[in-house]
């Protein structure tokens, strides 16, 4: 596996370099970067059909740059500044553990400060160059597009916390250990907590922006798919230990705990990986070491397991092309949203019979957090289902 960028360098032109970013927190980036551009796209389509609208607003120009702007460009200049050039100066401890070091103190103090300066005189010398002699107000037109970024960096960051707020519901022991560590640990993120936060936020976020929360709704239905695909794809380069149960059929005779399924004779011209894999090389250092291997990640898993990180990218995937493919087709706000919710409750909840996880005890069965999610995502959208149509039946005939 490749549990960083270098590694998989490494293995594609069969080189040796250091390049120690995380594979999985460029995926999860990509997963933000190709949700953003699906958003964007969608809002403009729906602007272009009479769906969404502009708006004015009163902007003034022409005011040289205040101290709290100015502070702020600053501040994140330092931050900047402070880690990355640090990263360029002791780049060999950065390497030991990216996430460690991003999170902790070390960086370098005059790189920040250096950097800090240039931004700020970057952003002063940019409102001189638009100052005018009376300040003035203006009508700017906002096209529900203009918030695409912002919207991202809501998602992002309410996602997280969801995220971070489930894995602590999912895993209470690992909290309890260790709570600062647990909150701030770069690892520990649940996919469902990131869903239902980061839904509601930015819902939230476009109501108060005067956007369409079903016309929303629907434009980020295949963004949510097509973000969930590629941030798996992290998982499964990584290996970061969110892979299914033992594959029975390919392991150890003498391995009695997991699932026997055989690979289907449909599948026979695919490689073995994708009904059975060891992950060599996993982030999280899972397994018996390997032999004739140096570094970090020299762990291979003693048994062979279902990648259902694959099987959520591909299923996830087509899912996303079904949802393209008839978006324009259907004429009800929020229906497209209620296929998205469905679509993933039924793929997550069949997942989870071959998924590892924690599972409880609920109303008498033993269940898994994501099981319970799944369900009431299917239930959800079928009842959305019916909520839109009946509301749509209702403005026809008003």
């Amino acid at each position: 596996m490749f549990p960083t960028i270098g590694h998989l360098i490494n293995y594609i032109f069969n080189t040796n370099i250091i390049f120690p970013i995380p594979s999985y927190g460029v995926m999860l980036a990509s997963a933000f970067i190709v949700g953003f551009l699906v958003l964007k796209i969608e809002l403009k389509r729906k602007e272009k059909e009479g769906l969404l609208s502009s708006y004015s607003k009163k902007v003034m120009i022409g005011k040289p740059a205040g101290f709290v702007e100015l502070a702020i460009s600053g501040f994140f200049g330092f931050i900047l500044g402070f880690k990355l050039i640090g990263i360029v100066i002791d780049y060999s401890l950065f390497t030991i553990s990216p996430p460690d070091y991003i999170f902790s103190l070390e960086g370098s103090l005059i790189g920040g400060l250096v950097l800090a300066a240039i931004m700020i005189y970057s952003n002063f010398r940019s409102k001189q160059k638009k100052k005018l002699q009376e300040p003035k107000w203006i009508e700017e037109e906002i096209h529900p597009y203009q918030h695409s970024a912002t919207i991202l960096f809501v998602a992002a960051i309410s996602g997280i916390i969801g995220a971070k707020l489930f894995h602590q519901f999912e895993y209470p022991q690992d909290f309890l250990a260790d709570p600062i560590g647990a909150i701030f640990s770069s690892g520990g993120l649940t996919f469902y907590g990131g869903l239902i936060v980061g839904t509601v936020t930015v819902l939230y976020f476009c109501k108060k922006k005067g956007i369409s929360v079903t016309q929303m709704m629907d434009v980020a239905a295949p963004a949510i798919l097509l973000a969930y695909a590629t941030g798996r794809v992290g998982c499964q380069l990584s290996g970061d230990g969110c892979w299914g149960v033992i594959n029975l059929a390919f392991a150890s005779p003498e391995v009695t705990d997991g699932v026997y399924l055989a690979k289907p004779a449909w599948l026979g011209f695919m490689p073995d990986w994708i009904w059975a894999f060891n992950y060599p090389n996993n982030v999280i250092n899972e397994g018996m070491l390997m032999t004739d291997c140096a570094g970090k990640y020299c762990h291979v898993l003693n048994e062979p397991v279902f990648p259902t990180p694959f099987y959520e990218t591909t299923i996830n995937g087509i899912f996303f092309l079904i949802l393209w493919s008839i978006r324009k087709k259907i004429k009800i706000p929020g229906i497209l949203f209620a296929f998205a919710f469905i679509m993933n409750g039924f793929e997550r909840f069949f997942i989870e019979k071959i998924r590892v996880n924690v599972k409880f005890d609920f109303l008498g069965m033993r269940v898994t957090q994501a099981e319970i999610i799944s369900v009431c995502l299917v239930v959800a959208g079928i009842v959305l289902i019916w909520f839109f149509q009946r509301r749509h039946k209702k403005l026809k005939k008003a």
